[in-house]
């Protein structure tokens, strides 16, 4: 899996209790233990409706020379477990991409790279702060547009070190055809941790602050 993939399919995940309604995270993102940059998310509303923000940067050196840069900015709208709508820009290395998608009627109209696309009107995109993900067969990704299959397998119980404490966590695995991101729960499905790892074999993961 290429790095851009990889950012691509945590652009709108946030770690946030299943109970919360408002709040914001931010996160150290290393590229194996080389700091590369952060991600932000602030999450709002009360109820079933609630709007995720989110901003993203990574500047990747070598030899201290830059070597690729990644910006991105998102916001979505939510009713429940359900996407109402998309806005996300990104710049991916000088490349500007774009997903706008939005609920019509009995579906879910998206517009990215691929083109247009009409998805079934209860979509989620790869939003670990919700754990109704972990039940699901498809899920969008907001860099391209793609409406991806997906699968998730427990891998068992496990032990974290969080913000400096012992934690309980159960280890979940998200494959998809061409990627696998391993993910991090705590029993009362908090999102706690996230792993993965590039083509050439280098570990991506987010430290939360």
């Amino acid at each position: 899996m290429t790095l851009a993939l990889f950012l691509s399919m945590t652009l709108l995940s946030a770690a946030v209790t299943a109970s919360a309604s408002t709040g914001e995270w931010r996160f150290r993102v290393f590229l194996d233990d080389a700091e590369i940059g952060y991600h932000r998310f602030s999450l709002l509303g009360d109820g079933p409706e609630r709007q995720l923000e989110s901003e993203a940067r990574y500047n990747v050196k070598f030899l201290y020379v830059t070597v690729y840069r990644y910006a991105h900015d998102s916001r979505e709208r939510w009713q429940g477990s359900c996407l109402k709508q998309v806005e996300a820009n990104t710049q991916d290395n000088g490349k500007m991409l774009a997903v706008r998608g939005t609920q019509d009627g009995e579906r879910f109209v998206v517009t990215g790279t691929r083109g247009q696309a009409n998805l079934p009107a209860c979509v989620m995109t790869f939003a670990y702060w919700n754990p109704d993900l972990l039940g699901q067969s498809r899920l969008l990704n907001v860099q391209t547009g793609e409406y991806m299959d997906v699968q998730v397998r427990v891998l068992g119980e496990e032990t974290l070190t969080v913000r400096g404490a012992a934690q309980r966590a159960l280890h979940y695995a998200l494959e998809t055809r061409d990627f696998r991101i391993d993910l991090w729960y705590s029993p009362n499905k908090e999102w706690l941790a996230l792993e993965s790892s590039t083509e050439g074999g280098r570990k991506i993961r987010y430290q939360i602050q």
